[in-house]
């Protein structure tokens, strides 16, 4: 922390004096840092510079560099003399007590803030709400879909009748049947939610009614963005090559795992991880996010090629809206978001997964009740 007193002149020659509020063994450190950054800054405006250890000298090299210079000698005539008490001042530290104080001053007003940002994301979130589609409406397409239309509209299918349920939880219940009348409810988002066995014959056997919707609004619309295709697997990479290979390229991918499900969220999402891949963006397949470091401003595709995701491109902006949009209903539930790639994901999977759901399994075995202690 410093603070800068600085005069002009008629010949743009600048004289600064800096009060360095720093520990004693690192002053000349910080001097030569901002010195270097004034310099950078006069270089800018063809000025010069010139750097002393007291207000004194510096007032005296601006009455001689520049004599006719009154109002510049004046200002800094103008400020107090240095005290001797000042470095005790200077160097002095806040007590333990008076920090706390203003550390939970800085907590209350980043939690203000806070607040204040996340009552802006859900009045985004519902003007502009979505359109999902659930794909498998058992148990856990039950558990999401109770969660989404909190969100925006829900529409469900699966092979069994479910009708009086999801009149029951408030969405729309279409026979899978009937996947033509599912496509055309104008769907953002699709969750497939069916069993790792039937994921790939389900997918194909919605292929031909999905490129049908498609080619029908071709006819009438210059771009057509198809709905946001995203799995719930436990198995990553199957879901990600599946839907590579048979999805057309209109369609956004996004690979997911809540790593909970009815019974373990059942009291809520807060604290539950929820894993996911943005796979591919308005027809850009992305490269593997490396999990050891954050998610990027930038992207590469599979031909090296760098992106932004702030490309001036009104159709990737509109498919990284809806991605958000749909991520942000997990945030916004309480769950601990993780950007890691399906390589990653099955990798780690592979080495805790197994010994979970077995220990699970063997604790549900035994008829285990609740005790006192």
């Amino acid at each position: 922390k410093s603070t800068i007193y600085i005069n002009s002149s008629r010949e743009s020659n600048i004289y600064i004096y800096i009060d360095m509020l720093v520990e004693r063994d690192s002053l000349q450190k910080y001097r030569r840092l901002s010195f270097f950054l004034i310099l950078c800054m006069l270089s800018n405006i063809g000025g010069t510079a010139f750097i002393s250890n007291s207000r004194a000298e510096t007032t005296s090299a601006c009455s001689s560099r520049n004599p006719a210079d009154s109002n510049s000698r004046s200002i800094m005539q103008q400020q107090s003399q240095p005290n001797a008490d000042d470095d005790e001042e200077v160097f002095k530290k806040p007590t333990a007590a008076g920090k706390l104080e203003e550390l939970k001053q800085r907590e209350s007003e980043l939690s203000r803030l806070l607040a204040e940002v996340r009552r802006e994301k859900i009045a985004a979130l519902r003007s502009k709400p979505l359109t999902i589609g659930v794909i498998g409406f058992g148990r856990f397409g039950q558990f999401i879909a109770r969660t989404f239309q909190k969100y925006g509209r829900v529409v469900v299918t699966s092979r069994s009748d479910y009708t009086e349920i999801a009149n029951a939880m408030g969405v729309k219940y279409v026979p899978l049947a009937n996947p033509k009348q599912f496509f055309e409810e104008n769907l953002d988002v699709i969750v497939v939610a069916v069993s790792i066995l039937s994921f790939e014959k389900t997918i194909r056997s919605l292929l031909p009614h999905l490129n049908e919707y498609l080619d029908e609004r071709k006819i009438s619309e210059d771009k057509v963005h198809g709905p946001l295709f995203v799995d719930v697997l436990s198995v990553k990479e199957h879901a990600r090559e599946t839907m590579l290979e048979l999805l057309p390229p209109e369609c956004d991918i996004v690979c997911t795992h809540p790593m909970f499900g009815p019974d373990s969220g059942k009291a809520g999402w807060h604290g539950l991880n929820f894993v996911y891949e943005k796979t591919r963006i308005d027809g850009v397949i992305l490269n593997n996010i490396d999990s050891k470091s954050k998610e990027s401003e930038e992207f590469t595709d599979q031909a090296g090629v760098r992106h932004s995701i702030h490309e001036d491109n009104e159709s990737h902006v509109e498919s990284m809206d809806r991605i958000e949009r749909f991520l942000s209903i997990w945030e916004e539930e309480g769950c601990r978001m993780i950007p890691m790639s399906c390589k990653d994901h099955d990798s780690y999977a592979a080495n805790s997964q197994f010994i979970t759901h077995l220990m699970g399994r063997i604790l549900g075995e035994q008829g285990l009740s609740k005790t006192p202690i």
